[in-house]
């Protein structure tokens, strides 16, 4: 740090060491296999901690890696119990929770967790650092801050044009009676474009409605009535915590980094043009971007961008002509068809717009096999959207 770093009632100079000590309110920890799941074990354990000096105490309610799974329900039972003992008996220290869930967050700052905002300005590249509005500095910096990114702009790389930036809106809503299922349906207006509703395991349901930019501007009510449309058993006035978001395809990305400074997810445009799912994506490329900068901070740039090519790069062209190839209508059913016989053809093509699949001469062959012959009066229109 170039300033001081004030966490709550905190202040920690400038190359000031501080310990944080992480508790793990899981039944299931890969660490220490639920010792410190019960709260009086727990809060044994931050007295511990804080008696052999640590300053900051990071409490944990779901585990970071396949689990059970765990609701914001339970995870707020699991965490906001112990923020609010350990505040109590150990006013001095800053108590942070490890969490994803904005409603996990709001009950754990009401406890006495520390909340910390701060929105990135300015990016200045130096020879032998980054430093952020002139108070955070690092030996290298990777930007993951979205498709709107700071990091991004310091770099010089202007947002994706359109054709290769799609606007999506989601919410949640109750999940349908019955067994979960996904349910996707495109839009004959407005091809590539599609509205889905899938379970989330916790009595809701993801649904939201995208489409791929064309030049003109999409207005929010515009996708709220597209996503009417095509989910008329989703009643709108229960839909809660809508969002829309720009998603930048991966048909069109920058420079991964240059010298310190590198991009991952959203910043790199890494939505899969296919589906335009970019969760595997951002977990991936940052962690490739994170092993970079930590192993050669200098030469981080350098060293991710070779890393994501032999990771990525392959994956990254199939699913580009894939999304090439979906804008017409008989190759989605040809598609359809061919994984509706064929498991691993259905595998393959889940792996390629959802994880880091390639396509194969087997999936090819079994698409092709199912392409309609040309007809002699006419053909299906490149603009007309599949019948799935």
């Amino acid at each position: 740090m170039t300033g001081a770093l004030r966490l709550g009632g905190r202040t920690f100079g400038p190359g000031e060491l501080v310990v944080m000590a992480i508790v793990n309110r899981t039944p299931d920890s890969f660490f220490d296999r639920g010792a410190t799941f019960a709260q009086d074990s727990a809060l044994r354990a931050v007295e511990r901690a804080v008696d052999e000096g640590a300053e900051i105490i990071d409490i944990g309610g779901v585990k970071a890696g396949p689990g059970d799974e765990v609701d914001v329900a339970e995870e707020i039972r699991r965490t906001v119990d112990t923020i609010a003992a350990v505040r109590s008996a150990f006013p001095e220290v800053v108590v942070s929770i490890d969490t994803w869930r904005a409603e996990v967050a709001v009950e754990a700052v009401a406890a006495g967790a520390e909340l910390r905002r701060h929105t990135v300005r300015r990016v200045e590249i130096a020879p032998d650092r980054v430093v952020l509005d002139g108070e955070l500095s690092a030996r290298a910096l990777v930007g993951a801050d979205g498709a709107v990114s700071v990091v991004r702009r310091a770099l010089g790389h202007p947002v994706n044009p359109d054709r290769h930036l799609a606007l999506a809106i989601r919410g949640y809503a109750p999940a349908p009676p019955g067994p979960p299922e996904q349910l996707i349906v495109t839009s004959a207006a407005r091809w590539p474009a599609y509205a889905w509703v899938f379970p989330i395991g916790d009595g809701r349901a993801n649904v939201g409605y995208g489409e791929v930019l064309r030049g003109e501007p999409l207005s929010r009510a515009h996708l709220l009535d597209r996503m009417a449309a095509l989910l008329p058993g989703v009643d709108p006035a229960t839909v809660t915590g809508l969002r829309a978001h720009h998603l930048p395809l991966s048909t069109h990305r920058p420079a991964p980094g240059r010298g310190r400074v590198v991009l991952a997810g959203d910043a790199l445009s890494l939505i899969n043009p296919f589906t335009g799912e970019g969760i595997f994506y951002a977990l991936r490329s940052g962690a490739l971007a994170g092993a970079a900068a930590a192993g050669s901070p200098a030469e981080a740039a350098r060293g991710y961008a070779a890393a994501l090519r032999a990771r990525l790069g392959t994956h990254l062209r199939h699913s580009s002509a894939a999304a090439w190839l979906a804008r017409r209508r008989w190759v989605v059913d040809a598609v359809v068809g061919a994984a509706g016989r064929d498991e691993r053809v259905y595998r393959t093509v889940v792996e390629l717009g959802l994880g880091d699949g390639r396509l194969d001469a087997r999936t090819l062959a079994a698409i092709a096999a199912d392409v309609p012959r040309p007809r002699r009066t006419g053909s299906p229109s490149a603009d007309t959207p599949p019948r799935h």
